[in-house]
């Protein structure tokens, strides 16, 4: 077993595996970029080591600099983590040439499975079933979309080197073809450095199950199955293990497909071989097709390990030390179910934009596995994804495991930034997920109810005043002067509504609050305040805004009686960034007239590209910025001459 590893990477998964290889012995080396120096994955190593800018490219992708890292600190070994440097085949040769082991697969490996089109060729030789498409090396436009129309529509365009549902588009009628090949190119070039796409046919019910698969470079075996379907934008939200609605015999097949694709290529360590399913009529073993291989450890493995008792971590480790598989097929077995949900900073109103913030407040409840690289204190960075938190529960059903992630998720207390908390509260009670009639298309088909945010109830909003006014921890045996006068009022905001709140104060343990046309009884019986007959929830405070939590969080801001109004005037003429990134492309001239809807530039914040459009049609009077340009969340990127 090594003695010291380098994790090249930061954030939860580089705390998820210190935490392992640390039990383990093993002493483990972070690195770190400017804005990560006091970062948890830091605090947690044995030593660490600054390797560049905020940016991914001048830091966590600087491969020569990472590997001189381990050599100089004496690391044997070097884990990728996930994203960044994990799947790059080059690094792996570097990494090797230096001397050093690489905690995952072959170079040769990553190589056969990183572009999606050679895989399924690959797949398909290994005797795999591959979705029926175009995945050859003809990338002229009439070809593909000749290709499209043999395959049938609806297809779906994909970047060969993609991921992320990053370079992918879903064409429904041979006229749109065109234009969502530019599109998907242009995004797959940004992403990827390649523009090449492959066609394949679209799944009208699709299921998105994949196998967890663990080679030793000769053998392999999986660990089941994870049900991925849960997805916004091709991006997964809530994952589970086993799969509902799962058969003896289609696990059968779809385990031995993740295993036959495993040895066809060598692979050694941990793998994910992801599947879609057409679940039109039930799971069926002749309806499963490879998407694609992820030559790393996935982010949703936590439910695997919630199901079968093993740490995948531990087995990398032990497998890239030379040890053999640790276990064998025969010896793994499934043990009640298992939910993943992905919580993170983003607002779910405004289209889920990723946002930005310190976390003034973290807690999660006892009953659940939080894997998180965040702590209270910590600041959400424009720099990197927005996850908070990994919420991970388990139980004896999956009825017990979804109604457990509920409880959970209500009682995760989150403050300081905008969260997707109750857009994940919505899914854990949404009829068709807890049913198990799951398929990626749920979340799109019901959206419109799922973004809804609970409204605060009038309990809620007194919590805040009561807070806000300083009238919950006001010593009764003193207190009486501190309250005249003993009529107060306070206006809370709460996004674009405003709350009008008057309280009378009937002694040290009694209040009477008005909220609009309803009265709020607040009394205090041994040392605890009863609103209305129910516990006050819990508040954090934090430079005028209040966080209440209940109905997953409900934050108001204290609104000062003597500030002018300064709220937004609705002025349509100036397109805002709304939120700090990088500007990607500017399409605005001045003089040019626009309509409403118009793409008028591309915010690229977060790993993701933002189309910011016209707000109405006008003539642009004036580009304030250009390609290239990083900007603060409110910046002015283009002016319209004011209207007539």
């Amino acid at each position: 077993m090594f003695n010291k590893i380098l994790i090249a990477n930061r954030g939860e998964i580089a705390c998820r595996v210190m935490e392992t290889a640390q039990k383990m012995g093993v002493s483990c080396v972070a690195v770190y970029s400017d804005v990560d120096a006091t970062a948890k994955h830091v605090q947690m190593a044995d030593e660490a080591v600054h390797i560049g800018g905020a940016a991914p490219a001048e830091s966590y992708l600087k491969g020569d600099v990472i590997i001189r890292a381990a050599l100089d600190t004496g690391a044997q070994a070097i884990h990728p983590g996930y994203g960044f440097l994990s799947e790059n085949p080059d690094f792996v040769d570097a990494v090797q040439a230096a001397g050093l082991t690489f905690i995952g697969p072959s170079a040769d490996a990553i190589r056969k499975m990183g572009l999606k089109d050679a895989a399924k060729v690959l797949m398909e030789k290994a005797g795999v079933p591959v979705v029926p498409g175009y995945h050859g090396d003809n990338q002229d436009p009439e070809h593909l979309a000749g290709a499209a129309d043999a395959i049938g529509y609806p297809v779906l365009i994909k970047a060969v080197a993609g991921g992320g549902g990053k370079g992918m588009r879903l064409v429904e009628r041979p006229e749109d073809f065109a234009t969502a090949l530019d599109s998907a190119r242009g995004e797959a070039r940004t992403a990827f450095g390649n523009d090449a796409v492959l066609v394949e046919k679209y799944v009208a019910k699709p299921r998105h199950i994949e196998v967890q698969v663990f080679g030793d470079g000769t053998h392999a075996v999986h660990l089941f199955e994870r049900d991925c379907s849960l997805q916004r934008r091709h991006q997964k939200v809530i994952e589970e293990a086993p799969a509902p609605g799962m058969t003896s015999e289609m696990r059968e097949a779809m385990g031995q497909a993740g295993v036959r694709a495993a040895e066809a290529i060598g692979y050694k360590g941990a793998g994910t071989v992801e599947f879609i399913v057409d679940a039109s009529d039930g799971l069926r073993p002749d309806r499963f097709w490879f998407m694609e291989m992820n030559t790393r450890l996935q982010v949703e493995h936590p439910v695997t390990e919630a199901i079968t008792g093993i740490d995948l971590v531990e087995w990398q480790l032990r497998v890239a030390a030379g040890e053999n598989l640790p276990k064998k097929q025969d010896d793994l077995a499934i043990s009640g179910h298992a939910f993943e949900a992905r919580l993170y900073a983003e607002d779910v109103p405004k289209g889920f934009l990723p946002a930005t913030g310190t976390l003034t407040h973290l807690v999660f409840p006892d009953n659940c596995r939080a894997d998180s690289g965040v702590r209270a204190g910590d600041t959400i960075s424009p720099w990197y994804d927005p996850m908070i938190a990994k919420v991970v529960v388990h139980g004896s059903t999956r009825a017990v495991a979804l109604e457990t992630l509920n409880r959970v998720l209500q009682q995760t207390e989150v403050a300081g930034t905008v969260t997707n908390l109750a857009f994940l509260g919505a899914l854990t009670r949404h009829e068709g997920f807890a049913s198990g009639d799951v398929d990626t298309g749920l979340i799109g088909r019901d959206l419109e109810t799922l973004v809804q945010e609970p409204e605060p109830s009038d309990v809620t909003a007194v919590a805040a005043a009561m807070t806000a006014l300083d009238l919950v921890d006001v010593d009764p045996e003193t207190g009486f002067s501190l309250w005249a006068p003993l009529h107060r009022a306070v206006q809370l905001s709460r996004r674009d509504d405003v709350l009008d709140l008057d309280v009378q104060v009937d002694g040290p343990d009694r209040q009477i609050w008005q909220v609009g046309e309803n009265r709020v009884v607040a009394e205090r019986t041994a040392g605890r305040w009863m609103l209305n007959g129910t516990p006050m929830p819990r508040v954090a405070a934090h430079n005028g805004t209040l966080t209440v939590f209940t109905d997953y969080g409900q934050s108001f801001d204290v609104i000062d009686p003597l500030d002018r109004d300064t709220s937004a005037t609705g002025d349509t003429n100036v397109i805002q960034a709304p939120m700090p990134g990088l500007v990607k492309a500017v399409f605005a001239t001045a003089g040019q007239t626009v309509q409403k809807g118009d793409r008028l530039a591309i915010l690229e914040a977060m790993k993701m590209e933002h189309s910011l459009l016209a707000a109405r049609d006008g003539i642009v009077a004036e580009v304030l910025v250009e390609d290239g340009s990083q900007v603060e969340a409110g910046a002015a990127l283009v002016r319209l001459e004011d209207e007539a």
